[in-house]
């Protein structure tokens, strides 16, 4: 005998599956707001630099920035997964009761966790800022959107169909 979900052609995946899928999104999430970010801080910091008067070449950029991806990367990550998994789990229980607002929920998480994981950071660091590129609202603001997009990202893909 069919059960009704089986009769109207309807299949959910088993719970296994679904959180496979969600763990695969979420790193594939993290790793796009951890790349956006430090390309923001690399060029920001060479940016700076021009208002010194000093030379930076495209070739000097790109691999100034594969260094960056290389090294401050995973600092990043880490400062994006601690400000991201909270500010993600709470997109979640907000999605569950507003729906309708699920990719609003997981982009605005993004943003606000990454701010608030870099003010944290801040607040322990021995220099004023522990990314030049936070100091102030321009940079934080660019730095911030590549989370709300890899929120977005995650609210969009992980959406019941």
């Amino acid at each position: 005998m069919m059960s009704a979900r089986e009769a109207h052609g309807s299949h959910r995946p088993p719970a296994r599956a679904r959180w496979t899928r969600t763990l695969g999104v979420a790193l594939l999430a993290w790793a796009l707001a951890t790349a956006w970010g430090s390309v923001v801080q690399t060029q920001w910091n060479l940016h700076e630099l021009l208002a010194f008067g000093v030379e930076v070449p495209a070739a000097l950029r790109w691999r100034t920035t594969a260094e960056d991806l290389l090294g401050f990367g995973p600092v990043y990550g880490g400062i994006v997964a601690a400000g991201g998994v909270p500010a993600g789990l709470a997109a979640a229980w907000f999605a569950r009761r507003w729906p309708a607002g699920r990719s609003a929920w997981f982009a605005l998480a993004g943003a606000v966790g990454l701010v608030a994981a870099v003010r944290a950071v801040d607040a322990v660091a021995p220099m004023p800022a522990f990314i030049d590129a936070t100091r102030h609202l321009p940079g934080l603001a660019s730095m911030a959107a590549g989370a709300a997009l890899a929120g977005l990202l995650l609210g969009r893909v992980t959406a019941a169909r």
